[in-house]
């Protein structure tokens, strides 16, 4: 279960305080419930996203998260350029407390980012496809009650892509999903019920259906 209670973001840039992204928004999401995120551009999806994995905070408010919660797949936050993908892998699993078993994590990392000898080379030295291979497979190598998805099965290319979202479906049937994409197809697919983000509000529909209703209308107003 996760519990959000009064949220509220803005960021503040060299002009000042920004808008209010995230204005004072509480809701709870059940064990075992997938959720989509729907919103324009700039809705705060990916903001709200982002709190709720624990990888940003909000300026007011607080998250309780009574499981655990994956960061967003894919995200690349924390990764050194300078280091190899097997050094940035071993450090990602002994900050998560998986010292005992990071020959097992590494071998499953490796062979699903699938980056030859470029595993073993500085990740700045990385196309972009590249980087978010390794970054998905970090991702996929711990196991969550919650996953967080922003677009995350679109990157890389065709091959990688089906790979990502086979794995990610599996994992979705084993757990829980909260996800932002901008194709209702794939939101259907892993989503029961939904979210839609909208002048700094958040409305819970308990049907995603709902939810791509209330937000097809607000674009034909």
């Amino acid at each position: 279960m996760i519990i959000a209670r009064n949220l509220s973001k803005r960021y503040v840039t060299a002009h000042g305080a920004g808008r209010w992204v995230i204005d004072d928004v509480s809701f709870t999401i059940p064990p075992r419930l997938s959720v989509g995120l729907v919103g324009s551009n700039g809705a705060g999806k990916s903001t709200l996203l982002r709190i709720l994995a624990g990888v940003d905070k909000p300026t007011r408010g607080e998250v309780e998260r009574r499981c655990r919660v994956s960061w967003p797949l894919g995200f690349g936050g924390g990764l050194q350029g300078t280091l190899t993908a097997r050094q940035n892998a071993k450090f990602v699993c002994r900050i998560h407390g998986h010292e005992d078993d990071i020959p097992e994590r590494m071998a499953r990392i490796e062979e699903f980012a699938a980056l030859g000898k470029a595993f073993d080379e500085p990740i700045r030295t990385y196309s972009s496809g590249m980087a978010a291979r390794l970054r998905f497979a970090i991702s996929l190598a711990f196991d969550f009650d919650v996953y967080i998805s922003d677009e995350a099965t679109s990157a890389g290319d065709a091959a990688f892509r089906k790979r990502a979202a086979d794995e990610f479906r599996r994992r979705a049937n084993e757990a829980s999903v909260i996800m932002v994409s901008h194709d209702p197809g794939t939101l259907r697919k892993f989503c029961t019920a939904g979210m839609f983000l909208s002048n700094g509000k958040a409305h819970w529909f308990d049907d995603l259906e709902d939810a791509l209703k209330a937000y097809k209308e607000s674009t034909e107003q």
